[in-house]
């Protein structure tokens, strides 16, 4: 997938700057997709000439000029595009894996705090995607939600980011568990 499918989808919400998606990418997409401010604002240029994304400059005093940024015919159709084709399976880089599965000849002591960062990590991102649930829901239960939303996107997204970070705080504790009940003998190595 591409960053612009990204950018199209965030741009479902409505008109926003640069700095905008950049904070929703943070927020919203985070689940799913990374990028940094400046692949995000070389991508927006790119999508602007390409006619995907139009943007309009507004004014501002005592701060620089925005742009906004809003999808274009052309985008809704890349979007639906994007959508129509198969989807290749996700597939796992994790540099901190690759710490785990070599932990047996390397500094244990390293890679167990590499884990409980990520820990704290994962238990940091759940509490912020359940705020953003509880937004969302604004006082419905979810039955009531999907009955009156008029996007379900963000919300299965969603759904799919807190079972991802619930599933990466239990891996943790577990790996945790292990290395801690590791004998003497093969920490040492």
């Amino acid at each position: 997938m591409a960053l612009r499918n990204a950018v199209l989808a965030a741009l479902l919400e409505g008109e926003a700057s640069g700095y905008d998606l950049a904070k929703s990418f943070d927020a919203s997409v985070a689940n799913f997709w990374m990028a940094t401010p400046q692949q995000l604002y070389r991508e927006l240029d790119r999508m602007e000439s390409e006619g995907l994304i139009e943007a309009r400059l507004v004014r501002q005093e005592q701060r620089p000029n925005k742009r906004l940024f809003s999808l274009t015919a052309a985008g809704r159709a890349a979007l639906r595009d994007f959508t129509a084709t198969p989807s290749r399976p996700t597939a796992i880089r994790d540099e901190l894996l690759v710490k785990v599965h070599s932990v047996d000849d390397g500094d244990t002591e390293a890679v167990r705090e590499a884990i409980a960062e990520r820990l704290q990590w994962a238990r940091a991102k759940l509490a912020r995607y359940d705020r953003m649930r509880t937004r969302l829901l604004d006082g419905r239960d979810e039955e009531e939600f999907l009955a009156d939303a008029e996007r379900v996107g963000p919300y299965l997204t969603l759904l799919r980011g807190r079972a991802f970070e619930r599933e990466n705080i239990e891996w943790a504790e577990r790996a945790l568990r292990v290395l801690e009940q590791r004998p003497a003998a093969h920490k040492s190595r």
